[in-house]
């Protein structure tokens, strides 16, 4: 636990050290910020344009939901049996699972060929962690042959370093809430005029639903941009019925299996992504796929039941169900709260939350929506210079007016779950997903592939 530590902001790098590339590229690169994408423009024109070699781009941004939507992406298009790059963040344990090369994770050998190669091509000018990771990926993929490409935004999208795409083939923005306020906000229409910065001239563009201060800024960016939109809500709709998730874009109707991923809100992330598949009007994604893709995406650390590892061994070992999941907003606090609600209405035994978060994020915001449900939260910290200490996690829930008690780290929180008296509980280890990850990495057993 950090107390007493200097909260090192400007040089917060939430990466953790522990592959041999990340080493290397921190070694040589500054972990802050600089929203603007001249340095990655530089670059990417010293290595020929590799943006201009790739498969058509989904290009996804939004505040929540941005990684549920690129797995359910990504599934579809590979259960059509379509080769798929893909480019998210941050990765949970190691960091290959940023970069995927046409349906598989890159290799080390191939990071430190392509480490090399960008390191001759960028001599010595400013780059970014971030921002050299994300030209690493699009040099990947543009020397390997695939059928799709999916880019994740970083933080915002307008100035993000992955917005380098004049004419993706479909940008899909999430709900946008407020989050990285320090950098985007802080009113909710900034946040949105950054996201929507994706959308390019004539180019198809698919919406989740969205607050009104939200959805008028995108809207008005789609008429600027001269880009067709769909808006969930109003040109599509995404809904659970009789377990099934129904999905209706214009005279179109799909009816699907229930998502694989867990949670009353993954029926609208598949949703999206269904409608943005449609978009994309492939003739090789048929409806069999886009089925199958729904069913069986996988995206660890959202709301992901943990059945292995050490501690997923304990909570079986008590009878209890334990589930991991990296939100970190007032937007997530309410998404998993709903869906924890569906749970305990179906299995009412105690929930417990083992929390941790960063000290910038709205620690009582996020966990508001849960005072309804009457949790005992055990709070906690992680290894980072700017994690919130576990006295503030606990400050922040007793703020929203939850029980809290303060415990030394996520392992003994978990313990101390299993061990309170009555039926064995419900446990929600929860914060964000730097936090997620270091509960992922306790075991090679955990880590995502």
């Amino acid at each position: 636990i950090h107390r007493g530590l200097p909260r090192q902001t400007a040089m917060y790098d939430p990466i953790r050290a522990s592959d041999a590339v990340i080493q290397r590229l921190r070694a040589n690169h500054p972990s802050l910020i600089d929203l603007t994408t001249g340095r990655v423009e530089r670059l990417l024109a010293a290595l020929g344009h590799p943006e201009r070699r790739l498969p058509p781009v989904i290009h996804v941004a939004g505040t929540n939901g941005k990684g549920s939507t690129v797995a359910y992406l990504r599934a579809i298009a590979e259960a059509a049996g379509l080769r798929v790059h893909a480019i998210t963040s941050p990765h949970l344990v190691r960091f290959a699972e940023r970069i995927r090369v046409a349906g598989t994770l890159i290799t080390d050998e191939r990071l430190d060929e392509l480490t090399d190669r960008l390191e001759t091509a960028n001599a010595g000018q400013p780059i970014s962690f971030f921002e050299i990771t994300t030209v690493l990926a699009l040099e990947a993929f543009a020397d390997t042959p695939a059928d799709l490409c999916i880019v994740e935004v970083g933080l915002g999208g307008r100035f993000d370093a992955t917005n380098v795409f004049d004419a993706p083939a479909v940008s899909v923005i999430t709900p946008v809430d407020y989050d990285h306020l320090e950098m985007l906000g802080p009113e909710l229409g900034k946040i949105a005029w950054e996201k929507a910065g994706i959308i390019k001239a004539g180019r198809p563009v698919v919406s989740a639903r969205q607050m009104m201060e939200a959805e008028d800024v995108i809207l008005a960016e789609a008429v600027a941009q001269g880009a067709p939109i769909t808006l969930m809500g109003r040109d599509a709709d995404a809904w659970a019925e009789r377990g099934r998730l129904m999905v209706q874009v214009g005279e179109r109707h799909l009816d699907l299996p229930a998502p694989s991923l867990f949670g009353t809100h993954q029926f609208d992330n598949a949703g999206l992504a269904v409608a943005a598949i449609l978009t994309l009007n492939d003739p090789r994604i048929d409806e069999a796929a886009i089925a199958k893709g729904v069913a069986s995406a996988v995206w660890p650390a959202r709301f992901q039941r943990l059945t292995t590892g050490p501690l997923g061994e304990m909570a079986q070992a008590r009878g209890a169900d334990l589930w991991l999941d990296g939100g970190h907003n007032p937007h997530a606090g309410r998404a998993l709260a709903e869906s924890m609600r569906g749970l305990l209405a179906r299995d009412p035994r105690p929930l417990v939350l083992v929390s941790a978060m960063f000290a910038r994020k709205d620690s009582v915001g996020f966990f508001a929506p849960f005072a309804a449900l009457n949790p005992q939260v055990f709070a906690t910290s992680f290894d980072s210079p700017n994690a919130a200490t576990a006295e503030e996690i606990f400050q922040a829930a007793t703020g929203a007016g939850l029980k809290a008690e303060i415990v030394a780290d996520v392992t003994e929180g978990v313990r101390r779950a299993l061990t309170t008296e009555g039926p064995p509980p419900h446990v929600l280890i929860c914060g964000g997903l730097h936090f997620a990850g270091e509960v992922l990495a306790l075991s090679p057993e955990t880590w995502p592939t």
